[in-house]
């Protein structure tokens, strides 16, 4: 059995070793959760396509179906008054229009509404504030490197600090 790098797996490996196999490694973990999320989003998105799909259905069979409540409104109205069914036609197409009116005021209500909200204004408002607070920020002090830059240096911080 041998490590990525082709390197036995007992074997003592140099840093330079383990930071290619480490490398290697989380390239290869980048390149496996970018393709589950690929794999997550093409099905979201396949069923909100099934969904649309299926709402658009309902929407379609509804509106088809209005006439034939429009025609049992009509004959209701006939049998409950006796009136002539032309008079009874008339009644169940202003009790659509009602409807549409009623309807057509309340998409205006909420049409102003949306005019009014400053939501977006405000969004822009605090991004520009971020935006500027971050551009003002100073970073952080570093440590200072030690002199020491050998490989045995080096291996030391690399031990001491996992």
């Amino acid at each position: 059995m041998s490590a990525p790098d082709g390197s036995p797996v007992g074997a003592e490996r140099s840093v330079g070793q383990l930071f290619a196999s480490a490398t290697a490694e989380m390239s290869a973990l980048v390149h496996d959760e970018i393709a589950l999320a690929k794999a997550q989003l093409k099905q979201d998105v396949k069923r909100g396509a099934v969904s649309g799909g299926a709402f658009s259905m309902a929407g379609m069979v509804l509106l088809f179906s209005l006439p034939m409540l429009n025609f049992a409104l009509a004959y209701g109205i006939r049998t409950w008054s006796h009136w002539n069914l032309a008079i009874c036609f008339v009644l169940s197409f202003a009790a659509n229009v009602l409807v549409a009116v009623l309807l057509g005021l309340i998409g205006l209500v909420f049409a102003k509404k949306a005019k009014r909200s400053r939501g977006p204004q405000k969004v822009a408002a605090s991004v520009k504030e971020t935006a500027s607070v971050l551009q003002n920020a100073k970073p952080h002090p570093r440590a200072e490197l030690p002199e020491d830059r050998t490989p045995a240096a080096i291996e030391a911080v690399a031990r001491s600090s996992s």
